[in-house]
């Protein structure tokens, strides 16, 4: 049902937009054989039309590809010369001419009044788009060309448009072409005290500047008006730049929890120290780089196939990893159990080795994994810009919280996992087949990790060393969270990924993680077990 209303909505949609390129054809053909006098009538027409097709035919026309041909001697119809074939303009079909009505055909070439308005319209022609987006950014554009031809265009669109975003951009837009062409102090201090008001970031170099010459020329009255707007328009820059900063720490965040989750699990139920963790981070972002190639090669970048490598390479993300871990758990963690500085030079030790292998199957330089379409862009929130891609890490670390959750609360495997964690011989004295729990664990703690690594992907490049880059941070959320416990980790993880990009913009990269570092070193001098300290009937009595 899904699939049909989908073939459905693309066949109207592509219906609807053959009616308007007609149109828009219909009034292009008559704006190439009109006369002078009746050119101004259909430029209006044409300026109403907001079909990229038009740029793409005056394009043409500019450099000398537009033609007319009498089929008859009643009937002109115009051609465009489109690789060496000509197609008629009204349906795009190709024309074959024969050579003896060559003379028949004439190139058309537009006056320097009409490539001027020709000109005005192209550079206006998206301020009719039916998407809002596209409506904002033209009219912003043209707003910082400051060039008063324009003004026209956006009044008209500004009054016409309904929607209220939309709306907003073209009054900035105006205002800012009126601080550049104002003819009246009065009219100038309406613009910079509504670009104030609009909080226009677009708009505040110029008010400065402006500022900088009403002080030097002794204007109190506009000083004051401009000192007001910056301020306005400074107080929204600073909240975009928080909202912006806890996007991406709760992005940072969600990563962290991902790959603490299963060093969390494996740490609580095994008591290994895992170093070699980080490198199942980049087992998923290369997974997710050999998919993308699959792909491409298989049906084309341009394809609407092509889109859905990324959405296929997260479930084969976490079996490829958990493979490898299953594997890794039988043939060397097994040995390993509750003897935590023999693991750690173990799998320092592993580390590297799965770095150089990743080096020599991919290369040491960094790879890049495609965005799909539908996480390209922003999305507006209260008027913030926040980057589709930072909120689906997001929300894909809530869906892997709450599949943990279920896996552990609602499951056999749960039950079996939180009990040997809990007492490791009184699960195996009730049955519990304890070396089988330890190795479906330690492969979903190695699938976790490979599936913050596809999320990374989205957000960085991947290469070889791209888990050690994670890992600290990961063994920092698992000890401030406690060890073994799922609710601190997240609470920890989500936390220390805000702290830090809260602090980096102020401090810098490198002394922001100083900070970070010293504040969790003062937490765990306060509360050595961390947020969740294990407990244990030692502990009790």
């Amino acid at each position: 049902m899904k699939k049909a209303l989908f073939i459905l909505a693309v066949f109207v949609s592509s219906a609807f937009g053959e009616v308007d390129n007609e149109a828009t054809r219909d009034v292009l053909e008559r704006l190439a054989l009109a006369g002078k006098s009746e050119q101004t009538g259909v430029l209006a027409e044409l300026a109403q039309l907001g079909d990229p097709f038009i740029k793409e035919f005056v394009d043409a026309w500019r450099v000398g590809e537009v033609f007319s041909y009498e089929i008859s001697d009643t009937e002109t119809i115009v051609l465009q010369r489109v690789s060496e074939n000509y197609r008629r303009l009204s349906n795009d079909e190709v024309i074959e001419i024969p050579n003896t009505e060559s003379d028949k055909v004439s190139k058309i070439r537009p006056s320097r009044s009409l490539r001027r308005e020709l000109k005005k319209i192209t550079d206006t022609i998206d301020l009719a788009s039916p998407d809002v987006g596209t409506r904002m950014d033209a009219a912003l554009k043209l707003g910082l060309s400051q060039r008063l031809e324009y003004m026209e265009s956006l009044q008209s669109k500004f009054e016409a448009e309904s929607n209220a975003r939309a709306k907003a951009a073209f009054e900035e837009a105006i205002n800012i072409i009126i601080l550049a062409n104002h003819q009246s102090p009065e009219e100038l201090n309406q613009a910079v005290q509504r670009l104030g008001e609009l909080k226009s970031l677009p708009g505040r170099d110029q008010i400065s500047g402006i500022q900088t010459k009403a002080v030097e020329e002794g204007n109190s009255e506009l000083a004051s008006i401009c000192s007001t707007a910056l301020r306005q328009i400074d107080n929204r820059q600073r909240t975009i730049e928080r909202w912006g900063n806890l996007v991406r720490g709760l992005s940072l965040g969600s990563v962290l929890l991902m790959v603490a989750f299963g060093l969390a699990i494996t740490f609580g139920l095994m008591g290994i120290i895992n170093m070699a963790h980080g490198e199942f981070i980049a087992i998923g972002g290369y997974t997710c780089y050999v998919m993308q190639n699959i792909f491409a090669s298989s049906f084309g970048e341009q394809s609407a196939a092509y889109q859905w490598f990324f959405w296929v390479s997260l479930p084969i993300c976490f079996l490829v990893a958990g493979g490898i871990g299953y594997g890794l758990e039988k043939g060397l963690f097994r040995f390993l159990y509750k003897r935590p500085l023999e693991s750690l030079l173990a799998t320092w030790g592993l580390s590297m080795v799965m770095q150089q292998l990743f080096r020599l199957k991919f290369g040491a330089a960094n790879v890049q994994v495609n965005t799909p379409d539908i996480l390209i862009g922003n999305f507006d929130f209260w008027g913030i810009a926040l980057s589709y891609t930072r909120v689906f890490v997001v929300a894909f670390a809530g869906f892997v919280v709450v599949m943990t959750w279920l896996l552990l609360t609602k499951t056999n495997l749960g039950l079996y996992i939180r009990a040997v964690m809990q007492n490791r011989n009184m699960a195996s004295s009730l049955g519990i087949p304890v070396s089988r729990v330890n190795s479906l664990t330690f492969a979903f703690g190695c699938g976790l990790a490979a599936l913050a690594g596809a999320a990374l992907s989205q957000i960085g490049n991947v290469g070889p060393s791209m888990g050690q880059t994670y890992i600290v941070d990961s063994f920092m959320v698992v000890v401030v969270g406690g060890v073994g416990n799922l609710l601190g980790a997240g609470i920890s993880a989500l936390g220390i990924g805000t702290v830090d990009q809260f602090l980096q913009p102020t401090f810098g990269p490198v002394m922001g993680k100083i900070i970070v570092f010293l504040m969790i070193i003062l937490f765990l001098q306060w509360k050595p077990g961390g947020l969740f300290p294990t407990k244990s009937r030692s502990m009790d009595d």
